[in-house]
């Protein structure tokens, strides 16, 4: 079964991802990696893409999708974190799946928007490195200093509060119609998980999922 993870950024939807993928050998699709590897690799799907990667235009549905239809090729089963992010992606991605006998369901991660931005705009990182620190939540040892080097922590362009309300706002907008469409009556094959909760707590919310093989409505605790 694959899975859809729907969610803003900074839910922990690629935490997850990682787990599942080390105890059920799923592989995460993202729009971005995949546009980015298949230019790094010269593919003719790459070398199509370039104009609108370079443009910093949309790849067009029909592209996207072929690229992901491609993945198939090494096997899954798959989560697909960031796609779709529109109805006719969702639509094409079905398509796709049914073409290929396989299924899927989506995994609405809820949070309080209120909650998310605190957490969002509390994060430092030292750059080199990758760390990342949240100043309420898992500060450093010394303010803005990093552990390991004791050199200054920064704090991204993508985790000040005006970027971050930005993204939510586009979020929201563009997630609403797919939360509908999962969530159609004739065919219901959204779940959610509480993603503010510890990460233990959503794994094991999501291993239940794997482990039933998606159910229609709230994944038991």
């Amino acid at each position: 079964m694959n899975l859809i993870f729907l969610g803003p950024p900074g839910a922990g939807k690629g935490t997850q991802a990682k787990i599942l993928a080390e105890r059920f050998g799923y592989r995460q699709l993202s729009t971005g990696d995949i546009l980015r590897a298949n230019r790094l690799a010269g593919t003719p799907l790459g070398h199509e893409a370039k104009p609108f990667m370079d443009s910093g235009g949309l790849v067009p549905d029909d592209l996207i999708i072929r690229m992901i239809a491609a993945e198939f090729e090494g096997g899954g089963p798959f989560i697909f974190d960031g796609f779709p992010r529109t109805v006719a992606q969702a639509e094409a991605l079905d398509e796709l799946l049914t073409s290929k006998r396989q299924s899927s369901v989506a995994v609405l991660f809820e949070v309080d928007m209120s909650v998310l931005i605190e957490r969002l705009t509390g994060r430092w990182t030292h750059v080199a490195s990758g760390r990342v620190y949240n100043a309420r939540y898992a500060p450093p040892k010394v303010s803005g200093i990093d552990d390991v080097t004791g050199e200054p922590l920064e704090q991204r362009p993508d985790d000040r509060e005006e970027t971050i309300r930005t993204r939510l706002a586009v979020y929201e907008e563009q997630t609403a119609p797919l939360i509908a469409y999962y969530d159609d009556p004739a065919n219901p094959r959204l779940v959610s998980v509480d993603a503010l909760a510890p990460i233990d707590a959503v794994t094991r919310e999501l291993v239940s999922l794997v482990a039933d093989n998606g159910v229609a409505g709230p994944v038991a605790g």
